[in-house]
């Protein structure tokens, strides 16, 4: 039995799947002496392909945001064409006689040993460039996620990777992903994200995990408790298939409350929004039961586009979206790029503190040309094919100060100055802050008067206040949604919302959590957005509640010092409110 971080409750049983950086097949054998040279020339058309990649990106990202920024594809592509480089791959492939993704797995390897050694810090970083270079040139010769063999593909998949990257995800597809297991990253990870919004259970920060699972290996996990168990024995095994019946029982139970309203025990109603990334997740948001998308991240439709979206292109996703979420009403959030989230040619350089540095409305405000094409694009979206106007709100994060609220709204106001004097339609839309940043907690009221709505970031709100990385396991304990001061701070903007009447929703990862849920309801928060997965399981918890039960729990759990001691009060709630929700309850 291995620990480490639950980050999707649930308990599932599977077969492992093991997702290696260039994606080698582990059961690949050495190439007959007749493929080498086949192999070589399958490795030159990769570099031909990549080569062209790497031209047109430098092309298109030099006209969309500037040559500066586009100079990393010219510096990959002389990566690409480095003797010394293609050199290392051919005799991998004729001396060891290495399939092309396997040889490039190994100088992958050698360099990342090499690069270790130097003592230059600007040498180093240098690594990353390499690795981009060698996965853009993988991904040319074989698929992302390598079909396992029939043998091991019998059932459901439990995902084995060190992080799960977006680019991965969406090479997923539809297969039948059951679990997921990561060596790094936390509650806020790509991984787990990606598990929540499939309503699958995850655990992530297990060290080493890759070192001791191979393919076909059968894997328990267990997301609520973070615990994962490889090749148990039989006991073992028989007592987690009997959770895991239980789990797929109240997942089902709960999904036929899709079409009923959310509304407290004393009738009281509350809105349960969703987080999405994609179409898929919009249209799973209606079928579980949401009210419309309270969070669209849109970076990733750049982390997962194959070069850059121009402004068409987001417009075309952005109206997807729109079309296919609950009531055409979706706040649309801009680029939150940055932290754990770069694109080379977007705050590529590496930052001592990336996730307090140059990100997500700060870089955005550097790039002002691709700034306002998303912009121009978000309001674009909200007149529907029909001629009819979409309920679009527009949300801009990580604002720090009142200023820069204030540089963002002149922003808009020009765009709709533009699209209007070129004849187009340019609907008056919502300005939200996504607010994040202690600093604007502190100071909420100042900026109350300049926005339309609020949407409360708990993700990044919890790590800055915390001063502890979100995705950093060993930090893990510091960085819970449920700490007194956290809830002090939540309980104060929220107040301050309500006081001035500004509409204000919660959509960080504590929204779908059942303790964090009802203390926020007696905080007087009435608008969650969520995984979708988890808003049948709220709908339900919503029920067993009402107003002043939640008040007078507020209460009780602010009087306490610890963490620990909060985190034990609230599952005693629960256990007394919802005792059927156990397994959803997250430790």
């Amino acid at each position: 039995m291995r620990k480490g971080i639950g980050v999707s409750p649930g308990v599932v049983i599977g077969k492992a799947y093991c997702i290696h950086e260039i994606f080698v097949n582990p059961k690949t054998r050495r190439l007959a002496e007749d493929k080498i040279f086949a192999e070589l020339r399958r490795f030159e058309l990769a570099r031909e392909q990549t080569a062209a990649d790497l031209h047109a990106l430098y092309q298109k990202v030099a006209t969309q945001v500037g040559a500066e920024q586009a100079a990393i594809f010219r510096s990959h592509e002389s990566i690409l064409r480095d003797p010394a480089f293609t050199a290392k791959v051919r005799t991998r492939i004729v001396d060891h006689r290495e399939a092309a993704p396997m040889a490039l797995d190994h100088v992958l390897g050698d360099y990342t040993a090499l690069f270790a050694r130097m003592e230059d810090e600007y040498l180093r970083d240098r690594l990353v460039d390499v690795r981009d270079v060698i996965i853009r040139l993988s991904g040319h010769l074989s698929p992302v996620l390598v079909s396992p063999d029939p043998d091991e593909s019998t059932g459901p998949l439990i995902l084995v990777a060190n992080e799960l990257l977006p680019s991965q995800v969406v090479a997923l597809g539809r297969r039948d992903v059951a679990g997921i297991v990561t060596q790094s990253g936390g509650q806020t990870s790509h991984a787990a994200i990606l598990a929540r919004s499939r309503g699958v259970p995850a655990v992530s920060g297990v060290e080493n995990i890759l070192r001791q699972v191979k393919n076909g290996d059968t894997v328990v996990v267990d997301g609520r408790a973070g615990f994962v168990i490889v090749n148990p024995d039989a006991e073992t095994e028989s007592a987690y298939r009997k959770l895991q019946r239980e789990f797929i029982h109240l997942k089902d139970v709960l999904a036929e409350n899709r079409d009923l309203p959310a509304v407290t025990a004393d009738g009281k109603p509350i809105e349960l929004l969703a987080n999405i990334n994609n179409v898929e997740d919009a249209r799973a948001s209606a079928a579980l039961g949401a009210t419309g998308v309270g969070l669209f991240r849109t970076e990733y439709l750049f982390l997962t586009h194959p070069n850059v979206p121009d402004e068409e292109e987001q417009l075309e996703n952005y109206r997807a979206i729109i079309d296919s979420s609950p009531n055409h009403r979706v706040t649309i959030r801009t680029l939150d790029l940055g932290g754990d989230k770069t694109i080379p040619y977007l705050g590529h350089d590496r930052e001592a503190n990336p996730f307090m540095g140059w990100r997500s409305i700060r870089l955005s405000f550097e790039h002002p040309q691709f700034f306002t094409a998303q912009i121009r694009a978000i309001v674009r979206s909200a007149i529907r094919p029909n001629g009819e106007s979409a309920d679009v709100r527009i949300m801009f994060p990580m604002i720090t100060t009142l200023e820069e609220i204030r540089r963002v709204r002149a922003i808009v106001h020009r765009v709709m100055r533009g699209l209007e004097a070129n004849g187009e339609r340019a609907p008056k839309l919502p300005i939200g802050l996504m607010l994040e940043v202690p600093a604007a907690a502190i100071t909420i009221e100042s900026m109350l008067d300049v926005v339309d709505f609020v949407s409360i970031g708990s993700n990044d709100l919890v790590q800055y206040l915390m001063a502890a990385d979100r995705d950093n396991p060993k930090v893990s304990h510091l960085c819970q949604p449920l700490s007194p001061p956290v809830l002090k701070v939540l309980n104060m903007v929220i107040s301050a919302c309500n006081r001035a009447g500004k509409p204000v929703t919660l959509c960080g990862e504590m929204a779908g959590q059942p303790r964090a849920f009802v203390l926020l309801l007696g905080m007087g928060l009435r608008s969650f957005s969520m995984s979708p997965a988890f808003i049948p399981l709220i709908k339900d918890l919503t029920s067993h509640l009402t107003i002043a039960d939640a008040e007078v729990i507020l209460q009780q759990a602010l009087r306490l010092k610890t963490t620990n001691h909060v985190h034990r009060f609230m599952a005693e709630q629960i256990s007394r409110l919802a005792p059927n929700l156990q397994m959803l309850d997250s430790r």
